[in-house]
This record gives structure tokens, C-alpha cells and sequence, in this order.
């Protein structure tokens, strides 16, 4: 029995000791954590800030540190919800802005301000209303890049104790009101239509131009046209006649010469002086039949000597 009572003991002491390891290796492997490259861990012990975890496994010391915050060193993104901001010239209209922003010092992050991301969303908001009260309405629709510098700037120094980088700040969206809408859609499409017209005008006159210049050019060619037409064919009909008058000319001269040959022969036939007036008078009569406009009659027909003189002169105007 004792035997018995012995082994029963010492088995329940196995147990025991057993049970104590397991529960001791169970709160080891839950005391293990492991940091991922894109994390940063801060850890308190007893309350207060120990130290900061980089990527790797770490241990936590059982019922003295803990992990307090898990923050994220990736470049974050918050799209805040439209603001209402009034302008310089006391319009009022809807604002969004959209912020990216990095974790620099996890310590100052975790402890620096309560609820960043909150504390971020007031500091835009009042630094958007305070820009665009120093801006109109046009300035304000049209210095989105003005805003959006002086934005970030602000942001990223008021940002710094809390161990954040604020790296871009974009205004989404601008609503204006909607009849300020509606008044500037009706400029736009009247500025449009201002456009339109005026690129027809301008069509038009450049079409009337190009017409214009092409009749003009048109009735240039045709003249120019005209103009050699006329010089060439004057130059047929003076070259016409010109051979007219030629071939009339060689003509007289041959029957010039004929008719001397035939009053040589009636002087060598013994023909008296009233048969070589009256071929003397049938010369002339044929040559005031011609087309000269030159005649010389000789004060005595009786003689050769001026009819052939005669017929030198008609001949000399013909040609």
C-alpha cells in the first residue's frame, strides 16, 4: 500500500510539473512577436515607454511589457469629407482635399497627439478655410496649385511633433453654390458661342478672300490671254499683208516688164509716137487700177523714159 501510495504520489507530481512546463512554454510562444518590414512596434513596460521594435522577432516579458501601438510606416492616404469655406468675396462653398502623409517616428506618433488622423482632419480644415478667405472666387477656382502648396507646407510643420510627414495635399473638389454654378455654366456657353461665331466669321472672310483673289487671278490670265491673242493674230494679218502686197508688187513688175518688152518691139516695128502715147495711157490706167496709194504721172507720156520711171515709182510704193 505504501509501494502503491508512493508511485500514485510521484505520478501525480509528473502531472503537475507537466502542466506547469506546458502552461510555461504556451505563455513563452505567445510572448513571441514578429515585426514585418512595413511595422514598427512600441512597447511599454509597466506603463511606460520601453523602446521601439524594427522588423524581426522579439520577445515581450511576460505580465511586464506589452505592445501598445502597431504602427504603419507606408505612406497613408485620407480623402476628408467636403469642408465649407467662404471666400473673400463671402461666397460659401464645399471643399474636399485629399492627404498623403508618412509616419516618421513611431514614439512621437503614439504619444504625440491623441487620434492623428482626427487631429489631421481639424488641421486641414482650418488651414483650407484660412487660404480660401484670403482668396475670391475666381482666384480661388483657378489657384488649385496655390492651395494645394500652401496647404502641405503648413500641415507638414504642424505635423512635426507628432512624428508624421504630410508629403502632398490635392483639393478634390471645388463646389461653388449652385446658382454661382448655373451663372457660370451660362458664361461658358455664351463665351462658346462667342467662339463659335467668331471662327465662322473668320472662315467666311478668309473664303472670300481666296474667291476674291481667285477671280482677280482669273481675270489677270484672261487678259494676259486676250492681250497675246490680239498681238499674234495683228501680227498674221500685218504678215498677210505684207505677202499680199509682195506678190501684188512682183506682179506689176512683171507686167511692167511685159509691156516695156511690147513698146520696144512697136518702137522697133516702126510705131509712131500716137500708138506709144495710147499704150502709155492703157499703162497707166492699169496701174490707177492697183491698190497704190501712190501715183506719179509724168508731165510727157510721149517718152519711154517716163513711163518706165512711172512704174519704178508704183513699184518702189508697193513695196
Amino acid at each position: 500500500m505504501r509501494v502503491l501510495a508512493g508511485f500514485e504520489g510521484w505520478h501525480v507530481a509528473i502531472i503537475v510539473i507537466s502542466v506547469v512546463v506546458l502552461i510555461l512554454l504556451l505563455i513563452v510562444v505567445t510572448r513571441i512577436r514578429v515585426v514585418k518590414q512595413t511595422e514598427k512596434f512600441v512597447v511599454e513596460r509597466l506603463g511606460a515607454y520601453h523602446k521601439t521594435w524594427g522588423t524581426g522577432i522579439h520577445f515581450l516579458v511576460p505580465f511586464i511589457d506589452k505592445v501598445a501601438y502597431k504602427v504603419s510606416m507606408k505612406e497613408q492616404v485620407y480623402d476628408f469629407p467636403p469642408q465649407p469655406v467662404i471666400t473673400k468675396d463671402n461666397v460659401t462653398m464645399q471643399i474636399d482635399t485629399i492627404i498623403f502623409f508618412q509616419v516618421t517616428d513611431p514614439k512621437l506618433y503614439a504619444y504625440g497627439v491623441e487620434n492623428p488622423i482626427n487631429a489631421i482632419e481639424n488641421l486641414s480644415s482650418t488651414t483650407l478655410r484660412n487660404i480660401i478667405g484670403e482668396l475670391d472666387l475666381d482666384e480661388t477656382l483657378t489657384s488649385r496649385d496655390v492651395i494645394n502648396t500652401k496647404m502641405r507646407a503648413i500641415l507638414d510643420e504642424a505635423t512635426d511633433p507628432w512624428g508624421i510627414k504630410v508629403n502632398r495635399v490635392e483639393v478634390k473638389n471645388i463646389l461653388p453654390p449652385k446658382d454661382i454654378r448655373e451663372a457660370m455654366e451660362r458664361q461658358m456657353r455664351a463665351e462658346r458661342e462667342k467662339r463659335e461665331k467668331i471662327l465662322l466669321a473668320e472662315g467666311q472672310k478668309q473664303s472670300a478672300i481666296l474667291i476674291a483673289e481667285g477671280n482677280k487671278e482669273s481675270v489677270i490670265l484672261n487678259a494676259e490671254a486676250e492681250k497675246q491673242s490680239a498681238i499674234k493674230k495683228a501680227e498674221a494679218e500685218a504678215e498677210a499683208i505684207r505677202q499680199v502686197k509682195h506678190a501684188e508688187a512682183e506682179g506689176i513688175l512683171v507686167v511692167r516688164e511685159a509691156e516695156a518688152k511690147g513698146l520696144e518691139k512697136l518702137r522697133e516695128a516702126g510705131a509712131d509716137d500716137a500708138v506709144l502715147k495710147l499704150k502709155g495711157y492703157e499703162a497707166l490706167a492699169k496701174v490707177a487700177d492697183g491698190q497704190a496709194t501712190k501715183i506719179i504721172i509724168p508731165s510727157d507720156l510721149s517718152g519711154i523714159t517716163s513711163i518706165a520711171s512711172t512704174i519704178k515709182e508704183v513699184v518702189k510704193d508697193k513695196e
